[in-house]
């Protein structure tokens, strides 16, 4: 008989953890495609604001989402759309975001988006890789896609959007899309590798709003408003912005960029509950708080800000609440692969959360050991694999990436060492390909980072790897300054001394102007090695 863990869903037998988030019943997935489940059942009444420009306050409701997405549909089938055609999505953040992306899935055609800061090259290089039937675009992006895709449709969003017919409750098209059925291809460096298109199919999708559906809905949550920041092109804010907050029947006010000062007014002016976030936002806020850029507003209306997307310190989370005493910030995880998150802290007391919450309701884990791929118990470290119906079909015309992420029983292996504890709650400790190996021991990056970070004249900080004939490498600690700081290599050591065991001493400091930064916040460690090789062979050429 299995031993099974009520409080972590832990089972000795299996080596198998199950989420403890939410009670029964059992959550059922449905057996529609995503517009059908987004339009057609959600909870939220017809008149309800589902979107709302957080500048001019122009909205959409629910019953206009749905006219408006159907229209749309209409107009792209007439465009030449079909089912199983791929469609490249391209636009900052706006309220018709939403209207165009079900207008594709809902004709049965798969939806690709991509960043609109992306550069004619590498927007080229997507468009070979994912070979769209069309684009449609922002108008003010039309001019990237020069000779992309010639001789068929690029689609500029503004006129397209005012050529639309306004009627009342026009129904979806009538095309059979199920669960199997491919929904997105949105791009991820992968577990490991260059950028791969990931396939989601609409019961990846529907799964992940279903769950959170069952998690942030309820008569309790039913007024939620949540602030969009997070891209929309992104698997992060599609998911939870998107999926999420339609399928629960809540309202999003949407930024079209993001800029600090922005972001407060829009939380204060249109009473923002719940803002989904990335650690660079978080981090910002909390500094114009400190600094006094907050112009005295205290954010009242802020329930909870739900950060993801990479690592954040703890020193930024304390910072965070002690500036806003109402708000608490909590951490999810999720990769593009996974169609969204997979970890929510709902329900963990709390007023910020080191960890990044407990496994979501249908998903497994198992934390596997590096070396062995032995399933680990509670508190040992190893990797994260998951499992449920919202991972992937795959990676696009990719069968030999695909077979590394997944696994034969269907478990994903995210590349992240972690560890739960008796409680359920998950921990992310490094990326397994990131950690430092110093004398055949292994030292963790982000672990050096966190105890930088603390130091009073560090702005930012970011750790890597650099070669050594004795050591076979060496953690390299590169450092942002505080203005006016005159901090130097020596106060550095010193600084690190008896904080870490000897052999996770930092050996060499850089001092940089920034550390480079994907939008979500991750360190782009390979592009921080090499500015601190080049740092170091200018260093030599000068001794010498």
């Amino acid at each position: 008989m299995d031993s099974v863990s009520g409080e972590s869903g832990y089972c000795s037998t299996t080596g198998i953890y199950r989420s403890p988030l939410v009670p029964p019943p059992p959550l059922e997935l449905p057996c529609v495609s995503l517009p059908h489940f987004l339009l057609l059942s959600t909870p939220a009444p017809p008149t309800k604001p589902a979107f709302v420009d957080a500048v001019s306050g122009d909205s959409l409701s629910y019953a206009e989402l749905h006219s408006l997405a159907s229209a749309a549909a209409s107009a792209l089938s007439s465009a030449g759309l079909r089912r199983g055609d791929l469609a490249l999505l391209v636009s900052p953040n706006s309220i018709h975001y939403p209207v165009l992306a079900l207008a594709v899935l809902s004709l049965g055609a798969v939806l690709s988006t991509a960043n609109p800061l992306l550069t004619h090259l590498e927007l080229q290089t997507q468009v070979r890789d994912s070979e769209p039937v069309l684009i449609i675009a922002a108008v003010e992006l039309v001019p990237k896609f020069g000779g992309l895709l010639p001789g068929r449709p690029l689609i500029p969003i503004e006129p397209f959007l005012a050529s639309l017919p306004r009627q009342a409750d026009p129904p979806l098209p009538d095309v059979a899309v199920g669960p199997g059925d491919p929904a997105t291809v949105m791009y991820s460096s992968g577990t490991t590798g260059k950028s791969k298109g990931v396939v989601s199919t609409h019961g990846n999708l529907t799964a992940t709003a279903s769950l959170l559906r069952r998690v942030w809905g309820g008569e309790a949550r039913r007024d939620e408003v949540y602030a969009c920041v997070l891209p929309l092109s992104h698997m992060f804010g599609f998911s939870v912005l998107v999926c999420g907050t339609l399928a629960s029947g809540a309202t999003t006010v949407v930024l079209r960029r993001y800029a600090v000062g922005e972001l407060l007014t829009a939380v204060e002016q249109h009473r923002v509950t719940r803002l989904p976030a990335v650690p660079p936002v978080v981090v910002q806020m909390a500094r114009s708080c400190s600094a006094g850029l907050a112009g005295g507003r205290g954010l009242r209306s802020l329930k909870e800000v739900i950060c993801s997307g990479a690592p954040i310190a703890r020193e930024h989370l304390e910072r965070f609440v002690a500036c806003f005493p109402g708000t608490t910030v909590s951490q999810c995880y999720g990769l593009t692969e996974t169609s969204g998150p997979v970890t929510l802290c709902d329900g963990v007391e709390g007023r910020f959360h080191v960890s990044i919450g407990r496994l979501t309701p249908t998903t497994e884990a198992r934390i596997a050991d590096v070396s062995t791929g032995k399933a680990l118990p509670p508190y040992q470290h190893g990797e994260l694999c998951v499992r449920g119906p919202q991972i992937m079909q795959g990676y696009m015309k990719n069968e030999e990436a695909t077979s590394l992420a997944i696994d034969r029983e269907g478990w994903l292996h995210t590349g992240d060492l972690c560890y739960i504890d008796m409680r359920g709650l998950v921990y992310v400790v490094d990326r397994i390909k990131e950690f430092i190996k110093y004398k055949a021991y292994q030292v963790s990056p982000a672990e050096l980072e966190e105890v930088l970070s603390t130091h009073p004249d560090v702005l930012d900080v970011a750790v890597t790897s650099h070669p050594d004939e004795e050591a076979g490498e060496i953690p390299v600690a590169c450092v942002v300054r505080k203005a006016g700081s005159k901090v130097e290599e020596d106060d550095i050591f010193t600084f690190m001394e008896n904080k870490v065991a000897p052999y996770k001493k930092i050996r060499k400091v850089a001092f940089v102007e920034f550390i480079p930064r994907s939008p979500s916040g991750k360190i782009l460690r390979r592009h921080l090695k090499a500015a601190a090789v080049g740092r170091q062979r200018r260093d030599i050429s000068a001794r010498l």
